[in-house]
């Protein structure tokens, strides 16, 4: 890791996560508050209190830098018309640092750079990773 990265994690303050269609980003979580809604299998909207530790915080941090996501376009925006009556999945990733910021928007239906569209979504896969593995170790 650049030892000098533009973002540092001592300066780490939050890290919001939004996706759903084009239009209504239903699913969120915020770190800060914890607050964690989706829909799930049943279409029914879950809400519950959801805390990252520190060290899974630091990984989806230092997952960021070495996916490059401090260089990554605020927008990368495909086609939102529908196929077959679904729209393509949208993707808000911010992550809040004490002096400043990094937010993109991301479309599953985005074909701008293969390698940038990879990075996105290996970094939604491992946010959602560690979102759906520390609400399996909260159930147990």
């Amino acid at each position: 890791m650049v030892k000098n990265a533009p973002y540092k994690f001592v300066e780490f303050e939050s890290l919001v996560f939004q996706y759903g269609d084009s239009d209504n980003l239903i699913n969120k979580y915020n770190s800060k508050t914890g607050e964690y809604q989706y829909l799930n299998s049943n279409d029914s909207l879950i809400k519950k209190e959801l805390r990252l530790n520190k060290d899974d915080l630091l990984y989806l941090h230092r997952k960021a830098a070495d996916l490059g996501f401090w260089d990554f376009p605020s927008q990368s925006l495909g086609d939102t018309s529908s196929r077959n009556g679904v729209k393509p999945p949208r993707y808000l990733i911010e992550f809040n640092y004490q002096r400043k910021s990094k937010k993109v928007l991301f479309d599953a239906s985005f074909n701008g750079p293969a390698k940038l569209k990879d990075a996105n979504e290996r970094l939604i896969k491992e946010i959602m990773k560690v979102l759906a593995d520390k609400e399996a170790r909260q159930k147990k």
